[in-house]
Order: C-alpha cells, then structure tokens, then sequence
C-alpha cells in the first residue's frame, strides 16, 4: 500500500498539467477529468518501477486516452456539451482586469475552435509540441508518425 500512496503523490504533481493537456485537446472538462482519471487508473495497473520518466509516461498515456476521445467522439458525430461559449466582441481596455479576462477567454475559445478543425493526430501533436514544448521526436511514437509528419 506504501509504493500506491507513493504513486499517488507523484501522479498528484502531474495532475493540473494532464488536465491542462486533455482540456486542450478535448474542449470539454468533464471530458478531460475523465481523461485524466483514465490516465491514474492506467498508472495504478502498470509496472511503476518499469517507469523511468513519470512525466513523459503520464504525458503519452494522457495523450492517447484523449486520442481515443477525439477519434470515438468523430465515430459517433459527438460534439462536446460545454464547448459553446458566447464571446464579448470588445477588446480588452489597457489596464482593465475584467477586459483583458474576457479577452484571454475569447482567444482560448477561438483556439479551441481552431483544434476542433484538426484531425485526433494533428491535434495531439500541435498541443504537445506548441502548448507544452514536447519534441517532435518524443510526439511522433505517439501518434504514430514520423518526426517529420508530426
């Protein structure tokens, strides 16, 4: 039980940026939870002391539950519930909090937009190569492509 509670603190170290990574690519945050809760369970099942870099894992594993998504979501016509936010036409006034706040949401609602337009891959490696600095030599075995596709 003391290597579970172990495990479980270092999943817990990566957990907020898991769910940044499925957010990203699901649109949706129950699905990212879910996403990331997949992603525990597989951890808890698998060989821990096989595991030479935890992040890098829990990244890959995270990334192809989310690959699973998107691709059962195209099978199926799904579109996710909470994804469908109005936007404010108004630009953000220097200096003003809430401006600026609704600004930042908007551009990450277009971004959104922008992934949905891809296909599963194409999303996966834009998100872990532009949003979290992962090498296209480390996404590649992930979505299935060369370096140089992804």
């Amino acid at each position: 039980m003391q290597d579970q509670e172990w495990l479980a603190e270092r999943f817990e170290e990566h957990r907020s940026r898991l769910a940044a990574l499925a957010f990203r690519m699901l649109g949706s945050l129950a699905e990212a939870e879910d996403a990331v809760q997949e992603t525990w369970l597989r951890l808890s099942r698998a060989e821990s002391g096989d595991i030479d870099n935890l992040g890098g894992w829990l990244t890959t594993v995270a990334g192809r539950v989310c690959l699973d998504v998107l691709r059962t979501r195209a099978s199926r016509k799904e579109e996710p519930l909470d994804s469908g936010r109005p936007v404010s036409p108004t630009g953000p006034r220097a200096g003003n909090p809430e401006d600026e706040a609704v600004m930042a949401d908007a551009v990450g609602i277009a971004l959104l937009v922008i992934l949905d337009r891809l296909t599963p891959a194409e999303r996966i490696g834009f998100v872990l190569h532009d949003m979290f600095g992962v090498p296209f030599t480390e996404i590649a075995p992930v979505i299935d492509r060369t370096p140089a596709a992804a």
